[in-house]
């Protein structure tokens, strides 16, 4: 099996290298581009498993090139790299299509791990993730973005947001997420996400895919954390 192959964009070519070496000792194979010219030429060579991608670059910054690499493909994990780490620079990642961030400094270690993570997810998505997915009584469209009734196929519009969280939830069946990371993946589309949270975006969504939305089976409250979706078993 052929070792993942990461491409690491950073201007900064002491930083640049430092990432390639410390990265190819384990065992991935790695390519530096100095922006987006440089990233666009080696991805039309090869679509990388990973991008390592800097966020303060000259000219064309990070968060373009984000949106143009998930444009070119939903499989390829992405890591935006930022100098700072105030919430608006993650919010506007993960709007881009980033499946995470790491601001500088870091440690090597921290980075591996995020690596590996994004990796693990990128490899399985294609397994997990269908064009459409069931939800309660409704289901969601991915490449539509839209909900449709299984029974009669009549269809529901989303909000832009509405999407996000349902995208989410359905990339992470049985798995708890947290109040404040959903609000970070839905609050840069729409200034009502920061009114009450995440907790009316939920009821909403409740009503329209939930059968008895005062007793939801679909999108889970868990205590003290957030909430979770369960895919039905039928």
């Amino acid at each position: 099996m052929n070792p993942p192959y990461i491409v690491v964009v950073e201007d900064e070519a002491t930083q640049r290298q430092l990432l390639i070496d410390y990265l190819g000792k384990h065992n991935f194979r790695v390519s530096g581009a100095d922006g987006g010219a440089a990233l666009r030429r080696l991805v039309q060579r090869e679509l990388p498993s990973l991008v390592l991608l800097d966020v303060g670059l000259p000219g064309e910054d990070g968060f373009a090139l984000a949106r143009w690499l998930r444009e070119r493909s939903g499989r390829i994990g992405i890591i935006m790299v930022t100098a700072a780490s105030e919430t608006v620079d993650r919010v506007i990642g993960l709007e881009t299509g980033a499946d995470d961030y790491i601001a500088k400094p870091f440690e090597p270690r921290e980075l591996l791990a995020r690596v590996k993570s994004v990796l693990r997810r990128a490899i399985h998505a294609g397994d997990t993730i269908k064009p459409r997915v069931r939800m309660g009584r409704r289901v969601l469209d991915l490449e539509r973005r839209l909900l449709v009734d299984p029974d009669d196929g009549s269809e529901q519009a989303l909000t832009a947001s509405e999407f996000d969280l349902l995208k989410v939830f359905a990339e992470n069946p049985n798995r708890p997420l947290n109040r404040d990371w959903l609000m970070e993946v839905v609050a840069g589309r729409e200034m009502e996400a920061f009114d009450r949270a995440i907790d009316l975006r939920i009821t909403r969504l409740r009503r329209k895919i939930e059968a008895d939305p005062a007793h939801p089976v679909a999108i889970r409250t868990v205590r003290g954390v957030g909430y979770m979706f369960v895919p039905s078993k039928d």
